[in-house]
């Protein structure tokens, strides 16, 4: 960005996780962060309220999860093999 409006778009932690951000100078929002493992994690919500949406699993299954942040919980997984499976429950009781 310009002189004075430089936003941060990308951190890489010494853990080897990456995360990527977006918004304006002051506003940037986590949308991203890519784990060591494979594994990545995508976020939606202003600064400070990001929330888990989906994660994508190094064996390539993908779990979607509702709910505010800190209480996030699963609502459909994907397997590999192009099974889905559905739950319902507050998380940490989800069946």
């Amino acid at each position: 960005g310009e002189q004075g409006a430089e936003r941060m778009v990308r951190m890489e932690l010494a853990d080897c996780v990456v995360q990527h951000y977006e918004g304006d100078k002051g506003a940037e929002r986590v949308v991203r962060m890519e784990l060591a493992d494979g594994m990545v994690h995508y976020y939606e919500g202003e600064q400070g309220a990001e929330r888990m949406v989906r994660m994508e699993l190094a064996d390539c299954v993908v779990q979607h999860y509702e709910g505010d942040k800190g209480a996030e919980r699963v609502v459909r997984m994907e397997l590999a093999d192009g099974m889905v499976h559905y739950y319902e429950g507050e998380q940490g009781a989800e069946r």
